[in-house]
């Protein structure tokens, strides 16, 4: 792997894909700079080399065009503060005033382009685009792992101009690292934990993991399809019924493959989708007509951590319940309680970016796991050995 070690940047222009899609309150105060804080490293280094640094990066979905939500000039003060320099910011990501404040960067200096999404080029992979990008710098470096599975012009498609000076930044490097880390060696026993709302978001990761793991654990409200699928009562919990015999198959193959399926058996039964709603733990395959799961019991909660608490590799993609609402948070932080213990007695833990990522934030555990994944939607593709444009194309 061709990382920034590699080189030394001195009188060098970086041309850095990083992933600074960081959520903004209505004052677009930054709520969450993670993201910001793991491209930081790979920053530093190129500036501490002699280098200059040119930032492109993507926020929000932005639909038309130039859109001031999206701007990414709300983080220049932020990013300032955390790279300790004063960030320039250029008003387009191409054109005359990108190019002329990118050719005046000397080195130690940061310019910042503005969204790369304001331009439907970005998303179609436009090689002219990618190639009128390439201008801004005289080595490309990737740290958006986030971005990695998209074959977006500026994370795939602009590395072929750079055929001899493409490398992957330190966040990308250490993701792919852990990643596979947790796919080709894990230390056993291995126990995946998969949460969220939907069977069919996770379909190919679970396949993939029933191959791998000793221990897989199913909560958050794709639990409901397997409770219904075995006849369960549900009442008003979230269920996709089309996967029902998606369900039993996968319960099915697990016991082939000899792999320890572990579903909830509780549930916190609400009446409504509410913070206030009156609550009770309560069987999770009769839970009454009119009204709903919104995460696991108290029960299931401890069968999970004595699980977890015997494992040497976890891997933890979704939340086991509406973890938002402080009242069913509880399954979601005995979860996280169980792989912070596991952690501290030298178990290896990943966390899979999304969700995941936010309930360790919330909890304060970040700094209490073994890795927290920037890319949620990344790394589930790496995890089913699907092949990333974003690292193939630093590879070739």
């Amino acid at each position: 792997m061709k990382t920034i070690d590699d080189l030394d940047f001195s009188g060098k222009k970086a041309l850095i894909r990083v992933d600074f899609n960081v959520p903004l309150d209505e004052h677009f105060a930054i709520t969450d700079d993670n993201r910001i804080q793991g491209a930081t490293p790979t920053i530093k280094k190129i500036l501490n080399d002699g280098g200059a640094v040119v930032l492109m990066s993507h926020l929000g979905r932005p639909k038309e065009g130039p859109t001031e939500k999206y701007s990414l000039k709300h983080i220049v003060a932020h990013l300032s503060g955390v790279l300790g320099v004063d960030v320039q910011f250029a008003n387009d990501c191409i054109g005359e005033e990108a190019y002329a404040k990118a050719a005046a960067l000397k080195p130690g200096e940061v310019l910042l382009l503005e969204n790369l999404r304001f331009y439907k080029e970005e998303e179609k992979g436009d090689a002219v685009f990618a190639e009128k990008l390439a201008k801004l710098g005289d080595v490309y470096v990737n740290d958006a792992f986030g971005t990695a599975h998209r074959a977006h012009a500026s994370t795939a498609v602009i590395a072929q101009f750079f055929p001899k000076a493409k490398y992957f930044g330190y966040l990308m490097a250490a993701e792919i690292g852990n990643a596979e880390k947790v796919l080709h060696s894990p230390q056993r026993p291995f126990t995946a934990i998969m949460g969220g709302a939907k069977v069919s978001d996770k379909l190919e990761l679970i396949e993939a993991l029933l191959d791998k793991v000793d221990n897989l654990i199913i909560g958050g409200g794709m639990a409901y399809t397997f409770v219904k699928a075995r006849g369960g009562e549900i009442g008003k919990s979230l269920v996709e019924l089309d996967k029902l015999d998606l369900a039993n198959d996968l319960v099915k193959k697990a016991e082939e493959k000899g792999v320890n399926l572990v579903l909830p058996t509780d549930c916190q039964i609400a009446d409504e989708f509410s913070p206030d709603s009156p609550a009770y733990d309560g069987p999770n395959n009769q839970i009454p007509a009119d009204k709903m799961g919104l995460d696991i019991g108290k029960a299931s909660g401890q069968h999970f951590a004595q699980v977890i608490m015997a494992s040497n590799t976890i891997l933890w993609n979704g939340p086991m319940g509406v973890f938002e609402m402080d009242k069913f948070a509880k399954g979601t932080r005995a979860v996280a309680d169980a792989v912070v213990a596991a952690t501290e007695r030298g178990a290896f833990s990943l966390i899979g970016g999304g969700d995941s990522a936010a309930a360790v934030s919330k909890f304060g555990m970040t700094e209490h796991v073994s890795y927290v994944s920037t890319g949620g939607g990344a790394l589930l593709e790496y995890m089913e050995g699907k092949e990333l444009p974003g690292v193939k194309a630093v590879n070739d």
